[in-house]
């Protein structure tokens, strides 16, 4: 009989150190078009092998190829593009309103755009997204919400809707769709299964989609929500977007490393699907697959979208303290608003001097929204809420008591 070995536990490390290169081997990226395509009315268990694939549709020379290639005219790619450019631009230029002191903080989605902007355009008018941080395409991919409305949000300033009351970028536009968001993990999963029960006990037609990061896969609501959905089918997209960091943790903190985060979906009895989150192509026909699926009680589905999360988690870290600097130019999915470009350039529909003229026109439009939102106010200059809004949208009439403090407070 062998002497007993000491028991050790194992700590995952990071895929790299500063200074390091990254080994991305461990993504397991499949060629593109190389995955099969279910029916949408596909039992879950069915969806096994598609967890541990990678579903992709461009193939490096920009070609949409393979079973999952979605029917799409060139005018819809068109609006994908410019939206995500768009988006980038936002990000760009809040970023520095932020190291300006214009606002006190902001998480931008360098790298993730496709995510967001692609899945709006499979979704109807009525369904409910529950996001986090990182899904602000969603609202800069529609018409009816302003970039001014976003940046006075973001300034707490006299414009702002919300007067205040929540942290720069948690978002908040029923109008949209977009149900406010949460600073507190995974509490965006048991909330969108929720409201999806409650669309199907109503006999509704309307869907939700819920967000989380990798980080958030190891909270219980996570696990809760998973359970609720399977249980009562509910007709709800569960998106987990794995940007391979949860801000300075590698996601095999997370679990990460020894599975992948859609296979926790397949334990639980729910459809899922492990995609190339910077493909456009492919994250609009996984979206319009799990929203018909939806959309036809035929039960939810979970979707890993593998992507790289290019800047800092926030205006409050610094990556290149945990990570090579160039790590997402090695990245092997690539960018996706170039990788989106060479696609509608290889049918013609686009060029290189019309993305440099829109991408001028963007970041003009960008600009001219944060002028007109800074007439309402920045953190540099005081023009916030008044205090009397503290009082306020708290009882449908104000008591007694809070009339005679506001008085005592002289507002």
């Amino acid at each position: 009989m062998s002497p007993q070995q000491p028991l050790r536990l194992h700590v995952p490390e990071p895929s790299a150190r500063p200074g390091h290169t990254t080994d991305f081997s461990y993504l397991h990226v499949s060629p593109a078009g190389a995955t099969r395509r279910p029916p949408v009315d596909t039992p879950h268990f069915d969806t096994a092998d598609l967890a541990y694939e990678l579903i992709r549709v461009l193939d490096l020379d920009g070609r949409a190829v393979g079973p999952w290639a979605p029917e799409v005219s060139t005018a819809q790619l068109r609006r994908g593009l410019r939206a995500m450019m768009k988006t980038r631009a936002f990000d760009a230029r809040m970023l520095i309103a932020q190291r300006q002191k214009k606002i006190s903080f902001y998480m931008g989605c360098l790298g993730e755009e496709a995510i967001a902007v692609a899945q709006a355009q499979a979704l109807e008018p009525g369904d409910m997204c529950f996001p986090t941080y990182r899904q602000q395409g969603l609202l800069l991919s529609r018409d009816d919400v302003s970039m001014v409305e976003l940046m006075c949000q973001l300034m707490s300033n006299e414009g702002d809707a919300m007067k205040g009351r929540q942290l720069p970028v948690m978002y908040s536009f029923k109008r949209a769709g977009f149900f406010s968001v949460s600073g507190n993990l995974a509490t965006q999963f048991i909330q969108a299964v929720g409201w999806a029960m409650a669309s199907a006990i109503k006999g509704d037609t309307r869907i939700a989609s819920g967000w989380i990061g990798d980080g958030a896969t190891a909270e219980a609501d996570f696990h809760t929500a998973l359970t609720f959905a399977h249980v009562y089918r509910a007709p709800v997209i569960l998106n987990v977007v794995n940007n391979q960091w949860a801000i300075s943790s590698f996601q095999a903190i997370a679990g990460g490393e020894s599975t992948t985060f859609a296979a926790r979906g397949v334990g639980c009895g729910i459809a899922s699907l492990r995609v190339d989150g910077n493909d456009f192509l492919a994250v609009l026909a996984v979206s319009r697959w799990a929203a018909e699926r939806a959309r036809s009680n035929l039960g939810p589905t979970l979707i890993e979208w593998v992507t790289y999360r290019a800047g800092g988690h926030s205006t409050s870290d610094d990556p290149s303290k945990y990570r090579p600097a160039d790590d997402w130019q090695r990245f092997p999915l690539g960018d996706p608003i170039e990788r989106l470009k060479a696609h509608l350039i290889g049918l013609g529909a686009w060029s290189d001097q019309e993305h440099e003229q829109v991408r001028l026109e963007l970041e003009a439009e960008v600009a001219a929204a944060q002028k007109e939102a800074e007439s309402h106010g920045t953190l540099l200059d005081g023009h916030i809420p008044s205090a009397a809004t503290i009082f306020e949208d708290v009882y449908a009439q104000m008591p007694a008591h809070l009339r005679r403090q506001r008085q005592e407070l002289g507002v």
